[in-house]
Order: C-alpha cells, then sequence, then structure tokens
C-alpha cells in the first residue's frame, strides 16, 4: 500500500504565518498609496478651487464708466457707476472709459455651499469655501468641507478691490512666535485649508465639527485670526507635533495679474 501524503500541521502553521507576514507587509505600502492618492485628489481640489475662486472675480465687478467731458476738460463719472467708495472722481484718459473693481465671493456660514453677505459687504472673513455658488467640489477626499479665509474688502460688491488693496492674512511655517518667526506670505486675500486626513477642525459634508486638533500648529488654521500654518507633514509624538493641514493660497499680485492686466483695477 502506498502511504497516504499531505501537509503536517506544523507546515500549515508556518506557510500561515508566512503569509500573514506577506498580506502584513503589503498592507502598509497599499494604506499608504490609498493616502497618497487621497491627498494628491484635496490638492487638485484646490487648485479648482483657487482657479474658480479667479474665474468668478473675473467675471463679477462694480464698474466706474467715464464717458463725458466736464468743463474743465476732465472726464465725469456716469450715472450708471455701480462703485460706492472707489471710482476717481475724474480720469482724462478717454472719453469713452470703463475701469472695473472686482470682489471675491464671500465665505459659507451655514454649510449650504452659498456664499452669505449681509447688504454688499461678507457677513465673516472665515468659513467654509462656497462650492455651489463656484460650481466646484463639495468636499475634501476625507469627506470634509474646506475652509476659506478671505480679507472683508476683498468681497465687498459695492467697492471691490483694486491694484493697491492688501489682503490681511498671513500664512507662517510654524505657529511659534504668533505666527511671526517663519513667515511663508503675508498680505494675502485669500486662504483654502482642507484639514487633512485626521480632520480636526473640519467641518464634514454631513454639518457635524470634527474635533478640535491638539497640536499649536494645526489649532493656529482653527481659530479664525487670519494667521495660517503650512509646512511638512509631522506624526503624533513629533518634537513640532502632529500636522496634515493642506494650505494653499492667493496672493495680491498674482490676483491682480489675473484678474487686472497692464493695471485696470486702479
Amino acid at each position: 500500500m502506498k502511504s497516504q501524503q499531505g501537509f503536517t500541521l506544523i507546515e500549515m502553521a508556518i506557510v500561515l504565518v508566512i503569509i500573514t507576514i506577506l498580506i502584513g507587509g503589503l498592507a502598509m505600502p497599499l494604506s499608504a498609496q490609498i493616502e497618497a492618492r487621497r491627498i494628491a485628489e484635496t490638492r487638485k481640489t484646490m487648485d479648482e478651487a483657487r482657479e474658480a475662486l479667479i474665474g468668478f472675480t473675473m467675471s463679477h465687478s462694480c464698474t466706474c464708466a467715464y464717458n463725458s467731458l466736464g468743463t474743465s476738460g476732465t472726464l465725469l463719472a456716469a450715472p450708471q457707476t455701480t462703485c460706492s467708495t472707489t471710482c476717481p472722481l475724474t480720469n482724462p484718459s478717454s472719453v469713452s472709459l470703463t475701469l472695473q473693481h472686482p470682489y471675491l465671493p464671500c465665505p459659507d456660514t451655514d454649510n449650504d455651499g452659498k456664499e452669505n453677505r449681509t447688504g454688499s459687504a461678507c457677513s465673516t472673513t472665515n468659513g467654509l469655501f462656497p462650492w455651489v455658488d463656484l460650481g466646484t467640489a463639495a468636499q475634501d477626499a476625507w469627506g470634509n468641507r474646506l475652509h476659506y479665509s478671505l480679507t472683508l474688502a476683498y468681497g465687498d460688491t459695492s467697492t471691490g478691490f483694486s491694484n493697491s488693496s492688501p489682503g490681511d492674512n498671513q500664512v507662517c511655517n510654524t505657529s511659534a512666535g504668533g505666527c511671526a518667526l517663519g513667515t511663508v506670505a503675508s498680505n494675502v486675500p485669500v486662504v483654502l485649508v482642507s484639514y487633512g486626513p485626521n480632520g480636526w477642525g473640519a467641518r464634514t459634508v454631513n454639518n457635524t465639527d470634527m474635533a478640535a486638533p491638539t497640536s499649536a500648529d494645526e489649532l493656529e488654521n482653527t481659530n479664525a485670526n487670519n494667521a495660517y500654518v503650512s509646512r511638512t507633514p509631522s506624526k503624533s509624538g513629533s518634537a513640532s507635533g502632529e500636522f496634515d493641514d493642506l494650505v494653499t493660497w492667493i496672493s495680491s499680485p498674482l490676483l491682480i495679474s489675473r484678474v487686472c492686466p497692464a493695471g485696470g483695477c486702479p
């Protein structure tokens, strides 16, 4: 008779241990790939949000129209002027000239994706990105809304902004010293924030507030004081604290160059 051959319990146990080790070794790179894909997707969403803001601004403005000569030969503002305070009283450049003062959308304060205004002015400087008004993605890759900070003067429909309008947001690489020790960008009119994989400090698509962050740098991005931190990610337990926020912004020179070429927003 031929003896039956097969795996012993010890051999099967060894095989199972090897398979477990192999699966465990593959799981970490796979999760890292998924996280990297989500980060890339969110960065793309934020880039699209920036472009949508610039596009909105290019198509929304108050207008100063000059088409009549005064007794001194200078041009007078015509009755169709829609800006309340930013139109120069005279402009001798042309008998028919239109100057525009563009404005940005206001933050969303009630999570409906639409900007919130009180009259011509924004209700607040900090809130959620108005994705419905701008036709962009509603959330980042982790299901949270983007935070949107705007200099108030840039959102006023009655004045708009000009070539010389300063922003009041600041981006730093550390919150130490009140965000004054490592400035990345200053006088910034627009800042967008995704609160990253951990989501601490974010508002979910279901209108739920996530837990507050514990690190100083992540807290700086949630306190609505117009100072924001953008730096290399770090894990919990590191000397600088946990940080996984994604931050982008629109500088005044970039906005002016795109929206007001050749000094078109005096």
